[in-house]
């Protein structure tokens, strides 16, 4: 796939390649990431998502193509990279048995922070992640929201220009994902570069102004969350349900009615463009499922669509 030109480009990828032994990981990708972005990768397990993410943070080297982060290769200036860098990992690594105060005085020693610094930015990431109230606790009891939280405010603790948060709100309830989409869209109208893999494709559509979809390590698609779905979906989905066995035999009349027709085990799917005029068209031929349902198409539609619905383990 060839990448289009992307201004102020914090990120170049072309050709990129990850093995292992005779395992193809990552195969032959190009993309592009501006400054002030956020950019997604969506793909199932073992898509490519997680090395590619790995050679972007400078953590794991390239095996072919060429990867440019900040203006710089990642093979001889990953120190350099990773110094100007967040980075916001599925698991949180916190120290649990020390404060919230202290998970972030302590990292920021790291990054040879004076002290009264690091103290300054602690407190305004404390308010940023709604954490001020909690400094003092210890962190193995607060609640899995706060913690990952707590982890992104000490990601940003060295004031990175690029944040990478692999599957940042995996385990969370609503609440807490709405709040953390809430601080990550706070910190993109700040300047900040977001670099975000998610199993969430509401999540995606929410924080994401252009990603890329990756299957078997290669990209499948790329754009903005709206132009997929105009590209590789219809306007709206009929969701038709039937008795149980009986989707197949009642979906096989209605290929007619819709661009695309997918057949579930519990649900007949038709792609359509005007929802309620195919559920009256389905009426008139004398069908009567037990629930009809016209939504909007998603995002979730076109990565089903792309990849499949087999699981992949």
């Amino acid at each position: 796939m060839t990448t289009s030109p992307t201004p102020d480009a914090l990120v170049i990828a072309q050709g990129l390649e990850k093995t292992f032994g005779t395992f193809r990981a990552v195969d032959g990708i190009d993309f592009r990431i501006a400054k002030g972005e956020s950019f997604g990768f969506l793909g199932p397990n073992g898509a490519g998502k997680t090395s590619t993410m790995r050679m972007v943070a400078c953590m794991s080297p390239f095996t072919g193509g060429s990867l440019s982060v900040l203006g710089m290769n990642p093979m001889t200036e990953g120190p350099q990279i990773r110094a100007r860098l967040g980075l916001v990992p599925q698991e949180d690594t916190l120290d649990e048995e020390l404060t919230v105060l202290d998970n972030l005085l302590i990292y920021g020693r790291y990054f040879d922070l004076p002290k009264k610094v690091i103290r300054e930015r602690a407190a305004q990431l404390l308010d940023f992640a709604q954490l001020t109230e909690r400094r003092d606790d210890k962190v193995e009891p607060l609640s899995g929201g706060m913690k990952r939280r707590l982890t992104i405010a000490r990601s940003l603790i060295s004031e990175p220009e690029v944040l990478i948060l692999d599957e940042p709100t995996t385990g969370l309830d609503p609440q807490a994902r709405h709040l953390l989409w809430d601080r990550l869209y706070r910190l993109k109208s700040q300047g900040v570069t977001l670099i975000i893999t998610t199993h969430y494709m509401d999540e995606a559509e929410q924080l994401c102004d252009r990603l890329v979809v990756m299957d078997k390590g290669r990209i499948v698609a790329e754009g903005s969350p709206r132009a997929l779905i105009a590209e590789h979906s219809t306007r709206e989905v009929v969701e038709l349900r039937f008795g149980i066995d009986q989707q197949a035999e009642n979906a096989s009349g209605l290929h007619d009615l819709a661009e695309r027709v997918e057949v579930l085990p519990d649900r007949v799917l038709l792609y359509v463009h005007d929802g309620d005029a195919t559920v009256a068209a389905v009426h008139s031929r004398g069908l009567t499922p037990e629930s009809a349902l016209v939504r909007r198409s998603t995002l979730e539609d076109v990565f089903l669509h792309l990849t499949g619905r087999t699981l992949v383990d």
